[in-house]
């Protein structure tokens, strides 16, 4: 760094820099310009000198030093710069001011082996060797000169020490073997273990120390580390006091500058009580697992019965689950038999009609009556669906659900329970999500609350039946809900309500406030597993005389096209492709002419068999035959036995079964790749579709 040439100290160091910018007018040695030329020559030189050197000048010994040394005394500097010594030194080293003292007398003093603080966290402690030597002014001394080096010997000789005192106070033993096995130093622990100083053990081979058969049994533990190898292991090792002790020892090889193993070190720790403790404990578990064993076999008989019991009251539960179904269907009967005489009286009276009238020739005249027998026939289809599907045992189904097409087909079985005196009102959202949601369980849970509400309402009143969208932005808005998007489903009455006290206990499995026999208190219970299983939720609200409430939260289906697509298909109707042969096997034969007449309507070749013997033999003729309709109940042979019949013959031949029954439950581990299934009776739309479908798969 250029200095001004007019500017003293002419050097560019940071120190130069510092007794430039310094304010010398308030210390003893005046300002710059008025410093003696012997100081002036002094500082020239130590600012130039790369060792590090301080000028302590006049009586109180102000300080002037160079970079070095400002280094090397770390701490203390730059707040040294411009003080009497005295004032950086004399708690720290008091030494230095012992020697300027006799330096000030015009010795020259150089003292070794100085040990002082520099206030560094890390290595704070520095061994240097200094001279101190007086500079003359004139007649008279006016400073002296320090000169400093580290002692780089004295340095390591001090850090020996402490290492030999941490090492000597640790309660292991700590040596060093050379090749020949001779120890070459060892610790102080040695003296406590073995009785001997490490005087006397210095020199020593190990067999002299440890014992011949100590060695032998560690040799070739030994060998291994003098090949290299770092080596850990547990041995009993001899003590003084006669008892051997349990050791871990870790025998660690030492190396020269190419690798060449000299020797080894070897450390050993006492680990005689653990070894103890294991020992009691082995011998603890050995009899324990005795003693345990016979408890266990003790135990195993209890287990058993309480796995039994178990199974038994599962068994009760879901007894009591269905019975509560049963339950409920049980409380329908009367307007049930009142429902389906009606329809049979639309269908046979109908049909009468339009045979008289054909008989007269009066053809053009029944359309009505059909349209009349058909729609009583749809109703009662329905009605007989809805039973089978809310009377089986099925596990949770979760599909897409339309709440609103839900809701209409069940209005005219709502209407029927709650009879003439209880006013129906729904009020549905026209643009309603679909639901994510088990359809059957859906329908038992809305027919109990209607129960429930005709109950609470024998004098008549209204009851409203409300979807709507809802869309969560917050988790505790409902009943700790995530947010999301969901359908809500309600059943409000206008009667009687629950007091806090039923309300609270309203979801209690067999609670009820009905009389004996007229109620099981499994509906509301139900209701709330179903609903909390499926991701939803239920709420009640309800005070006395005001009526009640029961809201059902259900997640929103996360595809809202399926119900869109679901009835754009079956809009359709479905023909056949040139050539398509089906097999149909049913025994009724008012439905085997129904069948078989549909597909020669939809363009089908079709084959029919009224039992499943006649059905084998057409199989085994080589006629075309693309798909096989079948009854589930034939008799003798099943619809079931005699689809695998029929791929014996015909490998991959597409099958759908015809059942009475509801079809989940017919179709539950019944159903194999390229089976399907479908429900009596059905729709010209629906059956044609369900063939199209199955066809299409193998093309």
């Amino acid at each position: 760094m250029a200095v001004d040439p007019g500017l003293w100290p002419h050097d560019g160091s940071e120190m130069g820099r510092r007794i430039r910018d310094h304010d010398w007018s308030a210390t003893a040695l005046g300002p710059l310009d008025d410093w003696p030329v012997a100081l002036r020559v002094l500082l020239d030189i130590l600012l130039d000198a790369p060792l590090p050197m301080c000028a302590l000048w006049g009586e109180a010994g102000v300080q002037l030093y160079n970079d070095a040394h400002a280094e090397l005394i770390g701490r203390k500097h730059p707040t040294a710069l411009g003080q009497p010594v005295s004032n950086t030194w004399a708690t720290v080293w008091p030494g230095l001011l012992d020697a300027r003292a006799s330096a000030a007398q015009g010795n020259a003093i150089q003292l070794h082996h100085q040990c002082f603080s520099n206030g560094v966290e890390t290595g704070g402690s520095v061994w240097v060797d200094l001279s101190l030597s007086p500079v003359r002014d004139g007649a008279s001394i006016g400073g002296q000169l320090l000169c400093m080096r580290h002692s780089a010997e004295e340095a390591l000789r001090h850090r020996e020490s402490e290492m030999k005192m941490i090492v000597d106070a640790l309660p292991v033993l700590i040596g060093y073997v050379d090749k020949e096995q001779r120890y070459r130093y060892n610790n102080r622990y040695y003296e406590e273990w073995f009785g001997h100083s490490p005087a006397w053990l210095y020199g020593k081979s190990l067999v002299e120390v440890v014992g011949e058969r100590a060695i032998s049994v560690r040799a070739n533990e030994i060998a291994r580390t003098l090949a290299g190898e770092d080596v850990v292991f547990e041995a009993h090792l001899p003590h003084k006091d006669g008892h051997p002790r349990q050791s871990l020892m870790h025998y660690l090889p030492r190396r020269d500058e190419h690798g060449e193993v000299l020797g080894f070190f070897v450390l050993a720790q006492d680990v005689t009580e653990r070894w103890q403790a294991e020992q009691s404990l082995r011998e603890l578990n050995e009899t324990l697992e005795s003693r345990v064993q016979e408890r266990t076999n003790a135990l195993a008989e209890v287990y058993e019965r309480l796995l039994t019991e178990m199974a038994s009251r599962e068994q009760a539960q879901e007894a009591l689950r269905q019975a509560q179904k049963m339950e409920a269907v049980g409380q329908l009967t009367g307007g049930i038999a009142h429902d389906f005489n009606n329809m049979l009286t639309g269908i046979i009276g109908g049909l009468d009609l339009i045979q008289r009238y054909n008989e007269s020739g009066r053809h053009t005249e029944t359309q009505r009556f059909i349209d009349a027998a058909t729609t009583s026939a749809n109703r009662a289809a329905a009605l007989t669906h809805r039973l089978l599907a809310f009377a089986r045992r099925q596990p949770l189904n979760l599909k897409c659900v339309d709440l609103n097409s839900l809701v209409e087909s069940m209005r005219d079985l709502m209407v029927r329970t709650l009879g003439s005196h209880i006013l129906v009102d729904a009020q549905l959202e026209p643009e309603l999500w679909p639901a994510n949601s088990d359809e059957n369980q859906l329908e038992s849970a809305l027919l109990n609350l209607v129960i429930n509400a005709r109950d609470a309402m024998p004098k008549g009143g209204s009851l409203y039946i409300t979807t709507a969208n809802v869309l969560l932005a917050n988790q505790s808005e409902v009943g700790e809900l995530p947010p999301g998007r969901y359908v809500s489903l309600s059943v409000l009455d206008s009667g009687c309500g629950m007091t806090p006290k039923v309300l609270a206990a309203a979801f209690e499995p067999f609670f009820t406030t009905k009389p004996i026999g007229q109620g099981t208190g499994l509906g509301l219970s139900m209701i709330y597993g179903f609903t909390r299983q499926a991701g939803g939720h239920v709420h009640i609200c309800s005070e006395p005389d005001k009526g009640t409430e029961v809201t059902l939260y259900l997640p929103a289906h996360h595809d809202m096209a399926v119900l869109a697509e679901t009835a754009k298909q079956l809009e359709q109707t479905p023909q056949a492709l040139e050539g398509e042969t089906v097999l149909v096997v049913e025994d009724d034969p008012a439905v085997r002419l129904l069948v078989v007449d549909v597909l020669s309507m939809l363009g089908y070749a079709a084959l029919e068999a009224a039992e499943a013997n006649a059905a084998v033999k057409i199989l085994e003729t080589g006629a075309r035959i693309d798909l096989l309709v079948s009854d589930v109940g034939l008799p003798g042979m099943n619809g079931r036995q005699l689809a695998d019949i029929a791929r014996q013959h015909r490998p991959g031949l597409r099958v759908l079964f015809m059942t009475g029954y509801a079809e989940q439950a017919a179709s539950s581990g019944f159903l194999d790749t390229d089976m399907d299934m479908i429900s009596k009776p059905f729709a010209v739309e629906k059956f044609a579709t369900r063939v199209r479908n199955m066809l299409a798969r193998g093309q």
